[in-house]
């Protein structure tokens, strides 16, 4: 019962009347229907307000009625819970905080904003380009369907932060959002109700748009960008276009996930065990021509160019893992074909390895159940056994095959061996789906001894180990534990493979002219690479683990490939840049064609075209990947409106890079490194002017949900120890624990039941999800800004806690009353409060710079406890206070600016500067005890020392009488903290 009265309340509110009527000033048309379609769904039948002519007009008509809402709201609060009382069920009041008056002051100030443009970044024509500039970069989201989490407004509310700060500190700021509307997820929707992708897409950007206003952020909404726009994705395509030209678009055939009972080619991501995520069909490996973007010629500069930037070394660290540079060599071994094998006589197989100096341990191959030549290779008696491995591996996700591999090793001999060039030895070919196809070559050298990998699979298999690098120490007495090692099964194994460098040994072939023995390892890899050079059988190469971007999709809602084939011909034509953009057709039939073709095959008006020189042709029917629009999006927000260029090059000039960029750490990696990719190629050819895109890059914690309690209860009800077979877990309520010793927990009822308290992350299905309108509905925009920063460092994990949030609402509440509860004065504020400002503000301002909002806030707390024991509230002691407080609560602080005498908005005001020489501190206040118990205080000197404060504590009738003729035994002084008399009876 309580969620269904929550729900429509909530439901009504929040879509009728928080995040429309408060925010916006619309024309009189558009007010006049929101504000009446939003009474008709308010909870307990309330009539809608009679809207005045003149009412109507005034701008700040949105705070009116939503407050005249939230009044209505708890109204029927109030008669819902005495419905629930009624029918004998339980609710839990949800009235709205009134600590202060929050609603009234947001909606005010939001639709003061709005109205006055205040964060509006001037063109680049009609901007003092004199300023420094400041540019602020949200990783912008994918509008779903399910609205902002509490995650989403954790990084926001940073780069907020500092985009005031930064206004207030006289920089020109720019600070935009956009939408990355490109997704699978609204082209699923289309699929399962007819509902076309554009229409629920616009739906759900509009239900982003007004949760983010509603939050009060600073954004400049007329520069905002949706990458489905045909005037954005116009340029998208052109980027594309610049890439093809420039040889780092290309077609390759590459195995891809093909889902025969959805009809079509799902990413890794959407393929479990061999199944689909979605409905849990078979899902097989297979070739498809596709479309490859070249990201592996500038692997080098991608890597070195990290260096340069702002980052978290643990960021720049997984780029580098994901780059993979090695260096090493490739080698060809030739091939002895098994019996019934049709490899042919001169086949070869390539390897690359970054070890070339254990050559002489390579005691067998592995190729890839993709590799060209292994059906070749597969002697009669094992074709058949090849044959069903490689359909078993097909059924497999890259991840399953690397990462899951390690668990049980398989593989199948093929019958055929390869020849050792360095000792001559015939060594056998198996194939295993723990090589890639799309890695290097395709096939690797096996060296047991010293690859733990290779040796767990020779150990799997009984394939010999050879040991052919040893420790240095091992090699100096004489190489005799390398030589027990030196030819063996896999009974005698080494335990662990040798992998660290040392010094080669059982390395030299008098037939074959290469020895290596005696040699560090550096020194025997450049003797192997000009051996393998000199033989024309292999070369020094440096390889990288990174591959080239598969950048094609077989689905409907992308931008469209700029491409055309002419008739009779598979060669692509790029298309005119004149015709971009290039639009998605109108169709009502989204749904995949059931064949490797995508659903656009299928709009044949579409598809049949003319090429550049008038001739048939037929358009590129899949399109590109989300990534695509998300590559370039911050360099768009430069200059919107351009028509005639991507972004006109003097904005770009002043803007670039981006000074911060804020987002979560799961797209360390790939979104990262492809737009670091793509912004390299557009500076090569002269489209902007630094080399990357963002300096500073900082990534927050998750959020994690309210910790939930359990204990563990068996089939008959009776409380288990965690681990007990058939127990299942049951949460508790909160208020049935209790803390135990050691941090933990117990039952409140018996507290010989231990507790399990855990956060986890939000999730619909754990029901732990916190949806921020709640929450900005009961506490107001600024309380939930302030708590996601008070929660702890920026970038750390961090749980969830509504109490959290109670707490620094309490503390804007106290904010609201020391301005407006007593009267405040215009006589200049004493040293003491100078002294507790100026170190308010020194301190703020070396938090906010370094992005440490907790300590910040922390700061500006110990400044209002202490403003609160003023027995006079001067006015200049205060307005600096306010604004250290605005970018944090940007509603609350622009009211009490105008509380204070102010008109118009404090966002561009002067930034405090702190004062050093009134951060001295020339008294203190002394706490005075007489035998362990408070009697008094005192004002004393900094320098006062021990006789002095015993002198001045004296001065405090409280420890005169206390003292009364009575001996001090003992003085215990700690300057600055404590004085402490013991005296005698």
């Amino acid at each position: 019962m309580t969620s269904i009265y929550r729900q429509q309340r909530f439901s009504a509110f929040a879509t009728g009347v928080v995040s429309a009527v408060g925010i916006y000033v619309y024309s009189k048309t558009h007010l006049l229907q929101v504000t009446q379609d939003a009474a008709q769904q308010l909870p307990g039948g309330v009539q809608r307000p009679v809207l005045l002519e003149e009412q109507v007009a005034e701008p700040m008509l949105g705070a009116t009625a939503r407050a005249w809402a939230v009044r209505k709201w708890n109204e029927a609060a109030a008669t819902d819970v005495e419905q629930a009382a009624a029918a004998g069920g339980e609710e839990e009041p949800r009235y709205q905080s009134a600590a202060y008056p929050f609603t009234e002051i947001e909606a005010k100030w939001q639709a003061f904003w709005e109205q006055h443009k205040t964060f509006r970044t001037p063109d680049f024509k009609d901007l003092d380009t004199s300023k420094p500039k400041f540019y602020a970069l949200d990783m912008f989201p994918y509008p779903s369907g399910s609205g902002l989490h509490v995650g989403h407004p954790e990084g926001y509310t940073a780069t907020d932060i500092v985009a005031r700060y930064k206004r207030m500190r006289g920089f020109n700021v720019l600070h935009p959002m956009g939408w990355d509307a490109f997704g699978l997820p609204a082209e699923q929707y289309a699929i399962q109700t007819g509902t076309h992708p554009a229409v629920t897409t616009d739906k759900n950007i509009a239900r982003f748009r007004e949760q983010l206003q509603s939050l009060g952020f600073s954004y400049d909404w007329q520069r905002e960008v949706s990458t489905c726009d045909p005037k954005y994705f116009k340029w998208t395509q052109w980027i594309f276009l610049q890439l093809f030209k420039e040889g780092l678009a290309y077609q390759a055939e590459v195995p891809v996930n093909w889902c025969p009972a959805l009809g079509t080619v799902l990413a890794n991501e959407e393929v479990i065990d061999g199944l689909s995520e979605r409905g849990g069909h078979p899902v097989v490996r297979m070739p498809m021509k596709q479309w490859m973007l070249k990201i592996t010629a500038y692997g080098d500069r991608l890597l070195h160019d990290l260096n340069e930037l702002d980052w978290a070394d643990s960021i720049k660290e997984m780029q580098r893992n994901w780059i993979g540079r090695s260096e090493g060599a490739t080698i060809r071994f030739s091939v002895a074909p098994g019996e019934g094998s049709t490899a042919p006589a001169d086949a070869v197989v390539e390897v690359y390895t970054t070890r070339p100096d254990t050559l002489f341990g390579a005691t067998y191959m592995v190729v890839a159940p993709e590799h060209p030549l292994l059906t070749q290779l597969a002697c009669s008696e094992q074709a058949a056994a090849v044959a069903a491995y490689v359909d078993a591996a097909a059924k497999k996700s890259d991840f399953e095959r690397t990462e899951l591999s390690s668990k049980q090793k398989s593989g199948v001999f093929t019958g055929s061996y390869a020849i050792n060039p360095a000792s001559g030895e015939k060594v056998p070919i198996w194939v295993a789906d723990y090589v890639l196809g799309s890695y290097g070559s395709g096939a690797i050298m096996a060296v047991p001894g010293h690859d733990t990998r290779d040796l767990e699979f020779a150990q799997a298999f009984g394939l010999p180990v050879k040991q052919v690098v040893a420790a240095p120490a091992a090699a100096a007495a004489g190489g005799a534990d390398a030589a027990a090692a030196g030819s063996s099964g896999s009974d005698s194994a080494p335990p662990v493979a040798f992998t660290a460098a040392g010094v080669a040994v059982n390395s030299g072939s008098s037939s074959s002219g290469l020895d290596l023995n005696g040699l560090a390892t550096d020194a025997a890899k450049a003797a192997a690479i000009e051996w393998l050079e000199e033989r024309g059988i292999g070369q020094r190469k440096v390889n990288f683990k990174l591959r080239d971007w598969l950048f094609a999709r077989q689905r409907y809602w992308g931008e469209p490939f700029p491409i055309v084939y002419p008739e009779g011909s598979e060669e692509p034509v790029a298309i005119g840049e004149a015709e971009l953009p290039l639009v998605l057709p109108a169709t009502e039939d989204f749904k995949p064609s059931g064949t490797p073709d995508p659903p656009l095959a299928k709009c044949s008006e579409w598809v049949a075209t003319a090429d550049p020189e008038g001739r048939p042709a037929r358009r590129e029917t899949s399109t590109m990947p989300q990534w695509a629009g998300s590559c370039w999006y911050y360099l768009r927000y430069i200059d919107p409106d351009n028509t005639s260029r991507l972004v006109s090059e003097e904005a770009e000039k002043y803007w670039m890079p981006v000074d911060l960029y804020v987002g979560g750490a799961e797209h360390a990696v790939l979104h990262l490194l492809y737009a670091r990719f793509w912004h390299k190629v557009l500076f090569d050819i002269g489209y902007v002017s630094t080399p990357e895109p963002f300096q500073r890059l900082v990534s927050q914690g998750m959020i994690l949900g309210e910790v939930e309690y359990t204990v563990m209860q068996d089939a008959s009800g009776a409380y288990v120890p965690d681990g007990t077979p058939g127990a299942q877990p049951l949460r508790l309520d909160p208020a049935d624990v209790e803390p135990a010793g050691g941090g933990g927990f117990v039952l409140k009822a018996d507290p010989s039941v231990k507790v399990t308290h855990r956060a986890h992350k939000m999730s619909k299905s754990r029901g732990n999800v916190i949806n921020p309108d709640d929450v900005v509905w009961q506490y107001g925009a600024d309380s939930l800004r302030l708590y996601e920063m008070f929660m702890g460092p920026l970038r750390e994990t961090k749980v969830w806690s509504t109490k959290g949030v109670e707490g620094v609402h309490r503390f804007l509440a106290r904010v609201y009353r020391l301005v407006t509860e007593l009267p405040l004065t215009d006589e200049p504020p004493s040293q003491d409060q100078l002294r507790q400002l100026h170190q308010a503000i020194k301190k703020v301002t070396e938090e906010t710079e370094e992005m440490r909002f907790n300590t910040g806030l922390a700061a500006m707390m110990e400044f209002v406890n202490g403003a609160y024991k003023w027995e006079a509230r001067p006015r200049a002691a205060l307005e600096p206070f306010i604004l250290l407080l605005a970018p944090y609560a940007p509603h609350l602080a622009e009211e009490m600016w105008t509380e204070l005498g102010h008109t118009g908005s404090l966002a561009y005001e002067p930034w405090p500067e702190a004062d050093e020489g009134l951060l001295v501190q020339s008294s203190y206040t002394l706490p005075v005890q007489v035998n362990g118990k408070m009697r008094g205080s005192v004002e004393v000197p900094v320098e006062t020392n021990q006789d002095d404060a015993v002198a001045a504590a004296q001065t405090i009738a409280a420890v005169s009488k206390q003292l009364d003729g009575k001996p001090i035994k003992k003085v215990i002084f700690v300057p600055n903290k404590i004085l402490n008399l013991i005296v005698g009876k």
